[in-house]
């Protein structure tokens, strides 16, 4: 009889269960038909995270990388990615290797800086489409760089690599190679830090595509990166000094085992339309010979950088990367104004300095490092060409006097005298300069003298310009 109950109950039990799996199978399939029913979700594309950088460096010329590559190693090794700018592909210079001038050595020197950007690990390098400019004005590298076309394409590419720091060259002018193609680098790289965030700034680049195929409509996003760095180019330290952080280039590389300036060396050897005697002479030194040149040189003296803008908060001498969070950041500008002149009539430097004077204020970097007086190296025998503002703010024309004051030797070839400004008016003038020859030639150098414009107006002191000029056995021109 118990067998009989258990039996009984066991019957009951696996009636339940085949109710209940009939049960689990039924619901199974209303779900799956519910499913099927459902509207699949679309995921969303992200950009391209293939071409995201930790750190974007805008330079020149090929070789201009130089001023930065054995950072860029360190950072390498500490796992941040880099990406590369170039303003231009460096046509207009001499060739050591071959024949080739012009359009044909841009061509060259293009496949040699991604040779040399490749020995690091650094693949992402792009070129804008300026023209190498010889010279140290600005506004000519600007001018020849198309400033507008250029700063799109960058703003473009800013968008495109999302970095949270750029590095760049110092904008202004000092005394060194004073290149105006490194001033325009660090310009454009400046300009485009503060309007790559901006949605209403080339807007096309961060509107969604409209059409499968779009031709016109790029589907970027806004990016505002958090610090911008510059290097100078410049000959003397001591303004440079505790404005940013500083990195030992004689640590070892954890990748390579080498000290990380011999990272910008074997990078630099790349460059042989420009180095190939250096880099034969190098083929026949030692490790030793070429460390002792290396310190000779300056090559093993510690990076230095100068510390632009911070969006994160932390300290001038603060490490690059230090206070800086993946993701982006929102996008803020500060209010800018030009003043007006403070007295009726007034004369002011003009050319590259007022441009500098005005951009620093625009972009919030009236704290950079800056010579006063303006400061400038021409080659002896050559002509400084000094511009000036002529502001008159009175109801009436008026009569300036010019006139300078001038080292031994030098000269006025014209500019000096009497000029007049319409009322309400203000005119550009000139006053040019016949430099002397230096005095001891085998040095190659003379330390800079003062050059003085002065300025009246109905017996009155208008204004005074004076600038300091460094004479030189060989420069760029003004």
């Amino acid at each position: 009889m118990r067998i009989k109950r258990v039996g009984g109950l066991g019957v009951l039990a696996i009636c339940a269960g085949l109710v209940s799996v009939g049960s689990v199978r039924g619901q199974d399939a209303a779900n799956a038909t519910a499913a099927a029913k459902a509207p699949a979700v679309m995921e969303l594309r992200e950009p391209d995270a293939r071409y995201k950088a930790d750190i974007l460096l805008v330079v020149a010329h090929p070789d201009d990388e130089g001023a930065a590559t054995a950072y860029l190693a360190r950072a390498i090794d500490e796992g941040k990615r880099v990406a590369v700018v170039y303003g231009t592909r460096g046509g207009n210079g001499g060739n050591e290797v071959g024949t080739e001038q012009a359009s044909g050595l841009a061509a060259i020197r293009e496949i040699e800086a991604r040779r040399a950007n490749a020995t690091l690990g650094i693949t992402n390098v792009w070129f804008l489409d300026g023209k190498d400019t010889a010279g140290q004005d600005v506004l000519v590298s600007l001018a020849n760089w198309e400033h507008g076309a250029a700063l799109e394409q960058l703003v473009r590419l800013m968008r495109l690599t999302r970095p949270e720091v750029v590095l760049t060259f110092l904008p202004g002018t000092f005394i060194g190679e004073d290149h105006g193609d490194h001033q325009a680098a660090g310009v454009l790289a400046t300009e485009a830090f503060d309007l790559a965030g901006d949605p209403t700034v080339f807007p096309n680049q961060v509107a969604e595509p409209l059409k499968r195929l779009e031709a016109y409509l790029e589907g970027l996003r806004p990016w505002q990166p958090k610090k911008i760095y510059y290097f100078p180019d410049a000959d003397r330290e001591d303004i440079f000094k505790g404005k940013g952080p500083s990195y030992s280039v004689k640590e070892i590389s954890k990748s390579s085992k080498k000290p990380y300036w011999r990272a910008s060396l074997d990078a630099f050897r790349v460059h042989e339309t420009q180095a190939k005697g250096f880099a034969d002479r190098l083929k026949r030194m030692n490790d030793a010979e070429i460390e002792k040149m290396m310190e000779a040189d300056g090559w093993a003296s510690d990076q230095t950088f100068v510390l632009g803008k911070s969006l994160v908060g932390g300290t001038t001498t603060d490490p690059i990367f230090s206070g800086i969070a993946s993701g982006p950041i929102p996008f803020r500008r500060a209010a800018f104004s030009v003043e007006a002149p403070k007295s009726d009539v007034a004369v002011t430097l003009a050319g590259p300095w007022s441009f500098y004077d005005e951009f620093r204020a625009a972009h919030q970097l009236t704290h950079l490092p800056h010579p006063e007086p303006p400061e400038l190296a021409l080659q002896e025998g050559t002509t400084l060409i000094i511009p000036l503002w002529v502001r008159n703010a009175t109801s009436v024309a008026r009569e300036i006097t010019l006139s300078a004051e001038l080292p031994q030797g030098w000269t006025v070839s014209s500019g000096a005298g009497k000029v007049k400004v319409g009322a309400n008016q203000t005119a550009g003038a000139r006053v040019e300069i016949a430099l002397g020859m230096l005095k001891d030639a085998p040095k190659g150098q003379q330390g800079a003298q003062a050059v003085t414009v002065k300025t009246e107006s109905e017996g009155k002191s208008v204004g005074e310009v004076v600038m300091k000029v460094e004479l030189r056995k060989k420069a760029l021109p003004e």
